[in-house]
This record gives C-alpha cells, structure tokens and sequence, in this order.
C-alpha cells in the first residue's frame, strides 16, 4: 500500500527501496563534475481506467509504472537521465550519464538530507483510490449512464469513461532536502450519440479534479448527465452563424482554453527568456484594460492543476500574471527564476520521471471584473458567444489561434436568438486582450479534465474565465 500522506519519511523512501546514503551516493555522483542545481524525482504513477459502452463493461486496463530522473543544471546546460531500475548500479550510471551531459565548476553534494514540511494540503482524501475496488465504481458508472439515456428519447449510444489514479513523488535537491506528495486524479465523462431521422448528433462532458470515490455523489452525476445531454441536443437546432469579423462574447469556464492556450503559454518564463515569445519584453507593461486580471494558481483544494508542491520541491502560490492591465510576472521554474534573479513561482512541472522539468500553467483564470453578463450580452448588436471548445492551434511566440467552437449562440440585437455549431474563431492572443471591453463577475473554472502539451509532455491543468467580450474577432462562419 502506497504510504499515507502523514507517513514517516522512512515509509516513502522504503517504497522505493532507497534509504538516505543511498540518495546521497547517487546524489555525490551526480554533482561529481560540478553543479548549480541537482535533484533526483522518484515517481511511482498507479492508473486505473473502466469504459462502458451500452451497458456493457467494453474496456479495463490498469497500468503502473515507477522510476527516477537525475538532473545537474551547470549555467545554461541541462543533463538529464532517468532509470526504472532503482538499484544503486542503475541509479549511479544514470548519475555518470547526467553528469557528463553538462559539467563545470564544483559542487558539494549534502551529506544529510531531511525531510520539508508542508503546511497545506490540497487534495486529502478520506479514501486513497488504492483501497477503492472496482466493484464500488461499477455502479456509479452504471447510475451516470442510465441518467444520461433517460436524458431524452433520442438518445442512441451512451458511453461512459472512468478513470482514477494516484502518483507517489519524492523529490531530493543537491541542498539536502527532501519533498514527499501523494497526487491524486480522478476523471468521469460521458459521451452521447442522438439520433432524430437521418441526423445524427455526438457531444460530450466530463468531470476532473484530485479527488477521491465519494466525490461522485448522486447530485454530481445528475448534473454531468444534464451536461452532456444538453451539450448533444441543443446540436439539432443548431446553425452556422454568417463569416466575418464581429464581437465575441467568451462564457464563462470552458473558454478558458482560449486564455490558457494564447495568452498563458507566451508568460510562461522559458519562452521569454529564450525571448521567442511577444511578452518577452512586456514586464510593468499596459497589456490590457485595467479591469483585467490575471492569475495562475496552484492553491485551489481539489482542482486538477492544483499541487502541494511543484516537480522540483518549489512550494506553489498564486500568482499574478497580470495586474489590473499591468504585466506583472512570469511562470517560473527554478532556471528561469534564477535568469531573472528573482524566486520560482512553483512552476516547474514535468509529465514524468523520464522529463526535465519546464515552467508550466497549473489553474490559470482571469478573474472577476465589473461587469454582469447580462450587461454584456445586451451590449452586442451582432456576434456570438464561444461555450464549449474542441480543438485549437496556437503559435505560441506570436499568440495567433484558432479554436474550434461546438456549442455556442447567436447573439443579435442585445439578445440570445440561436444555438450556433460548428465554427472557428481566429484571432491573436495579445490582440485579443488588448481588445477585451467587458469582463463579468461570473468568474468559474471549467470542470473537464484539461490535459496541457508543451514540447511533448502532458500535464494536468485547470482553466477558467468569467463572462469576457471580446470587441472583434474573426469568425468563420458560413458566407451568406
């Protein structure tokens, strides 16, 4: 069983079958040809995954895997290695890998190494998802899918996805520290075909978070059959609005995609200090109304972008992004901060043990401004209003986009007239910014379970958005 989060340090490092002169062995090897930074990632990954498809049980994996990455950081080379063999052999040739990748200067490696303290914990759970059986989840699954079926009569296919896991880090740094997490996730979605006559229509919506088995309570499966069912039917009345520049009215949630994907990603530090991104130069600058905020925050209890501490043993915060209009801050990770000489903002993420850590997003949102969103809808004569998302492309250095739209509505004269499918939207992430006029106090994260890529790694995120407009952008709707 994996060790209780209150477990000694004894229990964790026993879980991977290391003790403290193990660590400080491969931890000497590793900084033997010189060191700025250096820090061994033991990682033990467990997932579990159920699908049903029309009541029957279609799809059952479960997977685990475990190992550790060796990194040194010397000025700006990186020398990284990882092993699944966690024997003091494969540990210290890894090390020896590492070290000859970057090397210079001197180090002295720790020779004690002590467990750091953490004084919050966001994500406890009164059941670690080790102890939950499959047969607890079968009826849970079962209970989602006969909601959704009774959702409407033109319901043809119901699938239903459940996923659920957990992640044991230890991370050990060159200055004789030592952080322990126990990473829990959990993600339900529910999947809809409909049929009326010859047309058919498919939707979809999910749940996600670090949470455990009770969290699915009967109200929250009612409410993620509601979603998916209204997400597919609304798709029958829907229509392609007319092409052509006009206001867009992002809802609040889900289109936080748009802020997390063409904005969020040019402040992450990596990319302005390589200076490839347009925000390179934009510190203390105005890059939006004053009414703006935005912040990228690890500290939400139970949210999937939500950490205790980050992939390097950096303790995590909220942080401000962007103030009242001003640009305030990157997202850092060790690396950049020590670039820009000023502290990690608990950014340094990695998908694995077998990756060097990078700054990432983790919850990012604008948060509430003064506006109401009927205000802002009754301000649009001609546009649309962007609800649910699907796919996107962004060119992260210069912030263009564009994102794929499925449910959405028409707006004209002030008033919501139509559901809208199947459209793009395409503009420039600064851009858009800078043209935001309105920003709701109706502020939500989304409650799927968003999955960020960045140079081939994957890593759990949160986004969110009030009601925001957006004074023009391109939609590419139908010409008429």
């Amino acid at each position: 069983m994996i060790p209780g989060e209150n477990a000694p340090l004894a229990d964790h490092l026993g879980w991977f079958s290391v003790d403290k002169p193990t660590i400080a062995r491969v931890m000497s090897e590793l900084t033997a040809r010189g060191a700025d930074a250096a820090d061994l990632y033991f990682q033990y990954s467990r997932d579990n995954s159920i699908t049903m498809e029309d009541g029957i049980i279609s799809r059952a994996s479960s997977s685990i895997d475990q190992g550790v990455g060796l990194r040194v950081v010397v000025g700006d080379q990186t020398g990284y290695a990882f092993t699944e063999d966690l024997s003091l052999e494969a540990m210290l040739a890894a090390a020896r890998t590492a070290a000859g990748i970057a090397h210079g200067g001197a180090a002295h490696a720790p020779v004690e190494f002590k467990q750091r303290s953490r004084p919050t914990n966001f994500y406890t759970l009164s059941q670690p998802w080790a102890e939950v059986q499959t047969v607890q989840k079968l009826p849970r699954i079962e209970h989602l899918a006969a909601l959704a079926r009774k959702g409407d009569p033109s319901i043809h296919k119901v699938t239903v996805s459940w996923a659920d896991g957990e992640e044991l880090v230890l991370i050990a740094d060159m200055h004789g520290n030592i952080h322990t997490d126990i990473r829990p996730m959990t993600r339900l979605w529910c999947m809809l075909t409909a049929k009326k006559g010859e047309v058919t229509q498919s939707n979809s919506a999910n749940l996600a978070g670090r949470h455990g088995f009770d969290w699915y309570t009967d109200d929250r499966l009612e409410f993620l059959a509601k979603e998916a069912v209204s997400r597919t039917m609304v798709l029958f009345d829907a229509k392609r609005p007319p092409a052509g520049e006009m206001p867009v009215v992002l809802a609040a949630g889900a289109s936080g995609i748009l802020l997390h994907e063409a904005i969020g990603h040019g402040m992450e530090a990596d990319f302005n200090r390589k200076n490839t991104s347009i925000y390179a130069s934009m510190i203390g600058k105005k890059v939006a109304p004053d009414f703006v905020t935005i912040v990228d925050d690890a500290t939400q209890s139970g949210e999937r972008g939500a950490l205790n501490v980050d992939d390097e043993g950096n303790p995590v915060e909220k942080t401000v992004l962007v103030d009242h209009g001003v640009m305030a801050s990157y997202l850092h990770d060790s690396i950049s901060a020590k670039h820009y000489k000023v502290k990690a903002t608990g950014s340094g993420r990695r998908e694995s043990f077998r990756h060097s850590p990078m700054p990432r997003m983790r919850s990012t949102y604008m948060e509430n401004g003064p506006h109401t969103r009927e205000e802002i809808i009754a301000s649009v004569k001609k546009g649309i209003i962007a609800e649910t998302f699907t796919n996107g492309q962004v060119q992260i250095g210069a912030g263009d986009f564009t994102f794929y739209i499925k449910n959405g509505w028409l707006i004209e004269d002030g008033k919501i007239t139509a559901p809208i499918k199947d459209i793009n939207i395409i503009g420039n992430g600064p851009e858009a910014l800078r043209n935001v006029t309105m920003v709701g106090n109706d502020c939500k994260l989304d409650f799927g379970g968003w999955t960020c890529g960045k140079d081939g790694q994957s890593v759990p995120v949160s986004q969110g958005l009030p009601t925001t407009l957006v004074s023009k952008m391109t939609v590419g709707g139908e010409n008429v």
